[in-house]
């Protein structure tokens, strides 16, 4: 295979992806190249082709700075741009050779209501300082909620916001507010570099587009403390699995003034999932923690075990479980039950939820 075949290849597998509206394109070295579709994985029939050259073409789409990284730490993270299309890229080595994973960026930002999002996401939108948090599996929709918040502010506040991204996806443009996007390695050296910074940068709101590490998490919520509005992501399965995340990460003699400062600035915790609609595509389901001040107690208490319970009990405050979520989309005739127990935390008590609604 020359190096023209391999870039053929892999334009054809890109369009291919984009008119069966994949969310993920996998090409594992030396194997079968595969899409995701609505949450499903498909594998494609031709084989990726075992030559040097579909490698070099893959290097070839990288910059040099991409490069140096993805030989030094065998992996790196990078944007791929197919005409007005634009992909969010991880290049990795692994036994077989150089393997790529993208995602489709969706260039449109959609609000608030064509997400699904709970509507006191606006009230979260509207705060002048606080921690806002989305977390959730990898795919599942964390990036393309904080944008649509983002933009909403955008729309309605006339505030100074920035962004710290690895890498950016989606493009802001400028409407009553004023957006600067740096992107890590390329604006920036680090998302804890890009943080010191930004406390002499006069933002009023802060996106970090993933809390990695403990100096990031430790950065972003001193900024939340200190007046601004902070909206980041972090890899968890619920809401109160994030706190003990947030302060598990820190030394044990730090974590009783990691949970006090946790307490007095986190404002609200979304939990979410994508999950099978039987008419196509998938449906967003979601858990809604609102740091009142019992929540605010426990977390200061290391009281953490009681939080699922209060969530459940505090729907006044505009809390709601995953598992309350689900019960809904049944009731309504959205989902199946067989699809809701896929998801629940709590299968035994799904039935129960369901019958109230």
């Amino acid at each position: 295979m020359s190096y023209e075949e391999a870039k053929n290849f892999f334009i054809q597998l890109v369009d291919l992806a984009i008119m069966k509206k994949a969310s993920d394109i996998h090409l594992p070295a030396k194997s079968y190249p595969c899409l995701r579709v609505d949450g499903e994985l498909i594998r494609l029939e031709q084989q990726i082709p075992d030559s040097e050259q579909f490698a070099q073409f893959i290097i070839s789409i990288l910059k040099d700075e991409q490069i140096t990284k993805l030989e030094e730490n065998r992996d790196v993270d990078f944007v791929y741009v197919h005409g007005d299309i634009r992909f969010r890229g991880n290049a990795f080595f692994q036994q077989r050779g150089l393997s790529v994973s993208l995602r489709l960026i969706n260039d449109s930002i959609f609000s608030i209501e064509q997400l699904g999002l709970p509507s006191i996401c606006k009230d979260f939108c509207k705060q002048t300082q606080g921690l806002v948090i989305v977390v959730g599996p990898t795919g599942h929709g964390k990036s393309t909620s904080l944008a649509s918040m983002l933009n909403h502010i955008n729309e309605t506040r006339a505030v100074h916001i920035v962004t710290v991204e690895d890498p950016v996806e989606f493009i802001f443009h400028d409407k009553l507010s004023t957006i600067e996007q740096r992107e890590v390695y390329y604006d920036t050296v680090s998302f804890s570099s890009a943080l010191k910074a930004a406390m002499r940068e006069d933002p009023d709101v802060l996106m970090v587009g993933e809390m990695r590490d403990l100096e990031t998490i430790r950065s972003v919520i001193t900024m939340a403390e200190t007046g601004h509005l902070v909206f980041a992501t972090l890899h968890t399965n619920s809401a109160p699995m994030a706190i003990d995340r947030l302060i598990d990460v820190f030394p044990p003699e730090q974590q009783g003034q990691i949970r006090m400062q946790l307490s007095n600035s986190l404002s609200a915790i979304i939990s979410q999932r994508l999950i099978p609609d039987p008419q196509g595509g998938r449906i967003l389901a979601f858990e809604v923690l609102v740091a009142n001040n019992a929540i605010r107690t426990m977390i200061r208490d290391n009281k953490g075990h009681q939080i699922p319970n209060a969530i459940q009990t505090s729907g006044q405050d505009g809390m709601i479980s995953l598992d309350k979520c689900l019960a809904k989309l049944v009731a309504h005739g959205i989902i199946p039950m067989s699809t809701a127990n896929q998801y629940a935390q709590n299968k035994e008590n799904l039935g129960s939820l369901i019958q109230l609604q």
